[in-house]
């Protein structure tokens, strides 16, 4: 059985890079005006995990360009562990909103047979959405996701689940009503007893405590979501201070290298992403809980 320590630090807390990107790293190389086929979203991952990864606990990315390339190419640092992204790469949609579905052949064993040591799940949902015509999207994300999760603990792979909170077209939230929202998310899937929950933003220092007595004896690590490094920087100390067991990051510290060719790419990252990254895991040498100290 493989514990969260593979992708933690030796005090058990999470500095994880993430690069997992597919479409939307397709979409941001095409914005930048860069090559953007599939050798060349191989290229972009290989650059940064191979220079990012020695500081990192762990590394987030996908089998369609990520594993085998940074395997076989040495990128991956050795002491840092893999987690897998096993999501489908298509979502599925209904009226205009997500329907939380899964890949059956995308399951615990296969990160497994993909040489990984945890699985990340991402879901799309709005935990206060009331059923309709289209089903109650609410009750199948958890569903889903219960299966992930009841799969995950049956063969021994932790489970990562990333829940990213979605409105139905038309609605536009406030600010708060998001964030409130987030922390509602974090609350009712904590039910179902994943490893580590990936977190957005939840808004405040009050509400980072929230969140980590709500969820318990889940553990959390907060995510970047693309903000500038400099404010994702600040939410990481709040987020570690209010109860998060580390962070899962990645356009925060290397978003910029997309716009670049590759030898510039690979100077910036050294010169940039790597402080960035020395950066937020200096944060975790002073903040922060142990997963294990929320899992006990």
């Amino acid at each position: 059985m493989t514990t969260l320590d593979a992708i933690a630090d030796r005090d058990g807390r999470f500095a994880v890079l993430a690069m997992d990107q597919r479409a939307s790293l397709r979409k941001m190389l095409t914005t930048a005006g860069q090559p953007a086929g599939d050798a060349d979203l191989t290229a972009f991952k290989v650059d940064v995990i191979g220079a990012l990864s020695p500081l990192a606990s762990g590394v987030l990315t996908d089998v369609e360009y990520g594993v085998d390339a940074v395997r076989s190419g040495g990128a991956l640092a050795d002491s840092a562990g893999l987690l897998i992204a096993a999501e489908p790469a298509e979502k599925e949609k209904v009226g205009g909103e997500y329907r939380t579905t899964r890949d059956p052949a995308r399951n615990a064993a296969w990160v497994r047979a993909n040489t990984g040591d945890a699985m990340k799940f991402l879901l799309y949902w709005n935990p206060d959405r009331a059923a309709d015509e289209h089903g109650d999207l609410a009750e199948i994300a958890l569903s889903v996701t219960g299966e992930v999760v009841k799969d995950c603990a049956a063969t021994g792979i932790p489970s990562v689940i990333e829940p990213l909170v979605a409105f139905a077209p038309g609605l536009e939230p406030s600010r708060e009503q998001k964030e409130a929202a987030v922390v509602r998310s974090a609350t009712r899937l904590a039910a179902l007893d994943m490893d580590l929950l990936k977190l957005e933003w939840p808004g405040s220092a009050a509400a980072c405590a929230t969140v980590s007595e709500n969820l318990g004896r889940v553990p959390w690590a907060v995510l970047s979501a693309g903000v500038a490094y400099e404010q994702f920087l600040e939410r990481a100390g709040i987020a570690l201070d209010g109860g998060a067991c580390g962070f899962i990051a990645g356009r925060a510290i290397w978003g910029e290298a997309v716009g670049m060719p590759g030898p510039e790419r690979r100077a910036w990252l050294t010169e940039v992403a790597v402080p960035r990254l020395r950066g937020l895991v200096d944060l975790l040498d002073s903040h922060g809980r142990s997963w294990r100290e929320v899992r006990r």
